[in-house]
């Protein structure tokens, strides 16, 4: 540091104006400094005559301000009177805090460091190890069939769950029946697990705020969202960033819904998939893969993302915009409700061509587009996105978008 530098400080006594100068020299002698303080044009340890001419900064401000400021009162006198054993204890004690001042460093505090990301099996598992008993009372797994809707579906509908998955399956609808909760640090944790991976922030956010619809929420609280799938849109959206094989197609998801004319509310969009997925599983559509898999979650987790990935190729080829989400939709679920085995063949085929990719072939992905598009820009803030999960469930028959 070359020369001197000053500090000037202002502040407003109880009962006047108070000017307070504080300057700091800094002589450089064999490479070692020798800082000086001033205050008030009083170099401690020197006298008031010694430095009267440093009080012309004060003549501007009424005496009686002056006198009414205990450490000026000997200014205000002209300096004739001696200083009390007052002012000595305050100035001694102010050249302790300002010597002290530069030893001072900022800590930064545990509550500060950024929350962990969270894996899909340890909120699953948060999940299991819940008492969900009440939620369970609400869960309705299966549709409601009567009469001859019940005879046609024992007849000609796809296979009942094996009984050793009917737990897991009412697990899957009582996490549909959980609302997030923020006392719950789990909730928490993957709700910024979720930003962070699409962002690729390091940090975490706030809880409220408009930065969540820049990944895609309606509005400053992501729990509005969730009315229709519950916790369970978080899960499916935490499964789709988190498993290595589905981030890549996660982030070619969220730059289309960044496109300038293409966008689309990306976070309301997957809960939305998770709607359509949930319907599949109640109508027992996805029965016949569950029991061969032996297993409900993975299933479900899978045929989540196939039906985000049909109608991500679908959007993408066919240049849809949010104006078209409603029949967008319609078209996907009915689609992947009647073709769950071809959806989850497709997906299985897609992640298959990204880990082994060839070169030297022009093949087409055996979904509906290409891939890779480009996805400038941002989604426009004044959007309402109505989708699946805003409609009311059918309990007799497939559930019908408008």
């Amino acid at each position: 540091m070359e020369g001197d530098s000053g500090v000037t400080a202002h502040t407003q006594g109880l009962n006047g104006a108070f000017h307070h100068e504080c300057k700091e020299t800094e002589e450089l002698t064999n490479g070692h400094s020798n800082h000086k303080p001033v205050m008030n044009g009083l170099m401690p340890g020197h006298s008031v005559k010694e430095h009267a001419n440093s009080s012309s900064v004060l003549k501007s401000l009424p005496i009686s301000a002056l006198k009414q400021n205990g450490l000026l009162q000997s200014l205000a006198a002209g300096g004739k009177q001696p200083k009390t054993e007052r002012e000595s204890a305050d100035v001694e004690q102010a050249r302790e805090e300002w010597e002290t001042l530069e030893s001072i460093q900022p800590v930064v505090s545990e509550e500060s460091s950024p929350t962990p990301l969270i894996s899909f099996n340890e909120a699953l598992q948060h999940f299991q190890t819940t008492d969900l008993g009440e939620l369970l009372k609400k869960i309705q797994p299966i549709i409601r069939r009567t009469g001859l809707a019940t005879f046609t579906h024992f007849l000609f509908g796809p296979p009942r769950l094996h009984r050793e998955l009917l737990e897991e399956r009412d697990l899957v609808f009582a996490i549909a029946q959980c609302s997030l909760d923020n006392s719950q640090a789990v909730h928490l944790r993957v709700l910024q697990t979720i930003y962070k991976r699409l962002t690729g922030s390091k940090l975490d956010c706030p809880r409220f705020g408009t930065h969540w619809e820049n990944v895609g929420f309606q509005g400053t609280d992501p729990a509005t969202d969730l009315r229709g799938t519950g916790f369970l849109g978080l899960m499916h959206a935490l499964y789709l960033v988190m498993d290595p094989e589905t981030l890549p197609l996660a982030r070619d998801i969220f730059k289309l819904s960044q496109h300038p004319t293409q966008n689309f509310p990306f976070c309301v969009m997957s809960i939305n998939m998770t709607c359509i997925a949930l319907h599949a599983l109640r109508e027992e559509a996805l029965s016949k893969e569950c029991n061969r898999r032996q297993q409900v979650v993975g299933v479900l987790n899978e045929f989540y993302v196939a039906t985000f990935l049909h109608l991500y190729q679908l959007w993408k080829s066919q240049q849809k915009t949010v104006s078209d989400s409603g029949f967008v939709l319609k078209e996907v679920e009915l689609f992947a409700k009647k073709n769950p085995k071809q959806m989850l063949r497709r997906l299985d085929v897609f992640l298959r061509e990204r880990r082994y990719p060839d070169p030297t072939a022009q093949r087409p992905s055996p979904c509906l587009g290409g891939r890779g598009a480009r996805s400038e820009g941002t989604r426009g803030k004044e959007m309402h996105f109505t989708g699946v999960c805003e409609l009311p469930l059918n309990m007799e028959g497939e559930a019908r978008l408008i």
